[in-house]
């Protein structure tokens, strides 16, 4: 997956169809040389483009066949729910309105998005079969097997994202990583998973919003969190939660090995609307307390903590200017953690639910990486191993997404 932006997100208003698609192509072989040959042989052999044409082949045989069936199905979810608005009176529920209405923008991005994609692989395919008689140049063709490529992306994207159907799943994300432990290591090793999720959202073009860290006593990462604002990455990133657990071999006794580990939490981040969950202000305890935040003064503003005492739940910001901007953001947290625990525990009350019960949730463990003589990674959720632990590290976590969002269904 390239890109992490929704289908909807990514589309971009383009001049389409066949006319539109010969006039781009006329414009750029106009700027050939005037024998109407450019350097097209030349470096098609050098550059060893043919492995290349063969991928915008494939790209565009997928387009035309994938394209045109999610093209019909996006086309009559525009038309129902175009219909629907044509029935409702959207005064008598805007709540319900402003819903119907977001999701006929999306599906109007989503057929044009579409459409444009049929015309570039119309495009790319002209440009592969004018190559072979030497009247397209080399950087043309490149540009066509991007195109294809892109194409290729989008489609993988809005594939995967129609397998996302829970509620929260087109939210955005905020990831948090916890150190388990206060030693420096397990700081380290935080510090560790949450570089790798950074990775991954940079790799992805996501629209990443607001980065905080907090530090232990010992001046290393205790909790990092990180807030994703692209739409579906509460649903792409979900199966991260859990403990992610580090083992290595001992300095003193190459045979025995040590074990660190980071807990991630992934968060809906409520793109367009506030959390919907009440809170009885007897059930939540805030530190620092207003007061005791004035007396450090501003200058010593540090991470303002909310907890939810029946279940023993915490959240916390530290990246906002202001105590009151940390606070919010911390009881906004707390609300979208309860609400994942409420529903994935099958609860309507949080003050049922038992603290152990809540912690064994929590603590399952998700992922294991093993350092040393055989590096591998493997995932729980899916049984997906991997044996390059540097890579996965370095954010190439694709496989146990795609993997885990696939077993969902």
């Amino acid at each position: 997956m390239a890109a992490a932006a929704s289908p909807a997100a990514c589309a971009r208003p383009s001049a389409s169809g066949p006319r539109a698609a010969g006039a781009r192509l006329a414009v750029r072989t106009a700027a050939l040389p005037a024998d109407g040959r450019g350097d097209g042989a030349a470096s098609y052999k050098e550059l060893g483009l043919y492995s290349l044409k063969k991928r915008i082949e494939d790209a565009v045989v997928r387009v035309e066949t994938t394209a045109s069936s999610a093209l019909e199905l996006e086309e009559a979810r525009r038309i129902e729910q175009e219909e629907v608005l044509r029935k409702r009176n959207l005064w008598d529920n805007p709540a319900k309105s402003h819903e119907t209405l977001s999701a006929l923008a999306d599906a109007i991005k989503v057929v044009d998005h579409l459409k444009d994609l049929r015309f570039q692989a119309e495009e790319a395919k002209l440009i592969s079969q004018l190559s072979e008689m030497n009247v397209i140049n080399g950087e043309l063709f490149k540009q066509a097997y991007k195109s294809s490529v892109d194409a290729s992306d989008y489609l993988d994207r809005y594939q995967m994202y129609k397998l996302l159907k829970g509620p929260y799943d087109k939210e955005g994300a905020c990831i948090i990583v916890t150190a388990v432990s206060d030693g420096v290591a397990s700081g380290l090793w935080a510090a560790k998973v949450f570089g790798m999720y950074t990775s991954w959202a940079r790799k992805q073009g996501s629209k990443v919003g607001l980065i905080e860290k907090v530090s232990s006593t010992s001046g290393h990462v205790r909790s990092a969190a990180m807030e994703i604002e692209s739409e579906y990455m509460f649903g792409v990133l979900s199966g991260e939660t859990g403990m992610h657990r580090m083992t290595y071999s001992s300095l003193e006794c190459s045979d025995s090995y040590q074990a660190l580990s980071a807990r991630v939490d992934v968060i809906p981040l409520f793109l367009d609307r506030p959390v919907n969950l009440h809170l009885d202000d007897n059930d939540i305890e805030i530190s620092p307390t207003p007061s005791e935040y004035k007396k450090r003064g501003i200058r010593h503003c540090a991470a303002v903590r909310v907890l939810h005492i029946p279940s023993g739940v915490t959240a916390e910001s530290s990246g906002e200017r202001s105590y009151f901007a940390n606070k919010l953001k911390a009881t906004s947290r707390l609300k979208a953690k309860l609400l994942l625990i409420a529903r994935e525990l099958r609860v309507s009350d949080m003050k049922m639910v038992s603290k152990e019960a809540i912690e064994d949730h929590r603590n399952c463990e998700t992922r294991r990486y093993a350092f040393g003589p055989q590096k591998l990674v493997h995932d729980l959720n899916t049984g997906i191993q991997l044996s390059d632990l540097n890579l996965v590290l370095e954010g190439d976590i694709e496989p146990f997404i795609r993997g885990r969002i696939i077993s969902r269904q």
